[in-house]
């Protein structure tokens, strides 16, 4: 199989959009509550961990006048993501950076992205870190937003027993199922992720675990916006 970054997930980029949505409960949903959370006033605002550019596009749909600063490691995403939000005429309204946002908490001074972010938002991407990574994150985050500014994720969450793991795991197959789909032909598609630079394979954190680390990083307000099963959207204000 191929070998792709973490949260590529499937062999073929174009595959993604179509195959997320078969695997993930409620994906649209959960991406459409980041985009409510973030003030339609917005001007400047952060995503880390792109992928192809569906939050982008969400957030840039609600809010059209924002500048969007994108980043991820995957120069496939970063393509799809451009030609994605070119296509939808929001060319001059973002700009996708190769980055690895891990290596931006650990060595800001390599990334030269400012600061003074009105929102910064993730999907689907921060799981792939260390908690001691994560932490360090949410403070890079802390440090880069405006006074007032806020900081959203969508992410799978640790189970907080093995019984929810196994209640979690029955609901996102139940899913796949109900939107005809064949999980054989879909894992079919899927590639082996290798590690890079700072991610890694699922390295998940319970959403407790994430609210008290929020709260270390100096967000004043945490919260948790949205919940199904075993994925979240949570983050915060200062």
């Amino acid at each position: 199989m191929q070998q792709l970054f973490p949260g590529e997930v499937f062999a073929n980029t174009a595959d993604f959009d179509t195959g997320i949505r078969q695997l993930l409960p409620r994906y649209d949903e959960m991406l459409e509550v980041i985009t409510r959370c973030v003030p339609s006033t917005s001007r400047r605002i952060l995503e880390l961990g792109c992928g192809t550019g569906e939050l982008s596009l969400k957030i840039l749909n609600r809010c059209p006048n924002a500048q969007v600063i994108a980043l991820d490691y995957s120069p496939r995403m970063l393509q799809f993501a451009q030609d994605k939000l070119t296509v939808a005429g929001y060319q001059k309204h973002w700009t996708g950076i190769q980055a690895d946002f891990g290596d931006w908490a650990d060595n800001p001074e390599k990334l030269d992205i400012g600061s003074g972010f009105d929102a910064c938002v993730s999907s689907l991407a921060i799981h792939h870190l260390q908690d001691e990574m994560k932490l360090k994150l949410f403070r890079r985050i802390t440090a880069s937003l405006s006074k007032d500014g806020c900081f959203w994720d969508a992410d799978p969450i640790l189970p907080e027993s093995p019984a929810l793991a196994e209640v979690y795991k029955a609901a996102r197959e139940e899913w796949s199922i109900q939107q005809g789909t064949n999980l054989t032909d879909i894992r079919a598609k899927l590639a082996t992720t290798s590690t890079q630079g700072y991610s890694g394979q699922d390295q998940l954190a319970s959403l407790d675990a994430h609210l008290q680390m929020l709260s270390k990083a100096g967000f004043k307000i945490v919260a948790v916006p949205w919940k199904y099963y075993g994925l979240a959207v949570f983050g915060g204000w200062l």
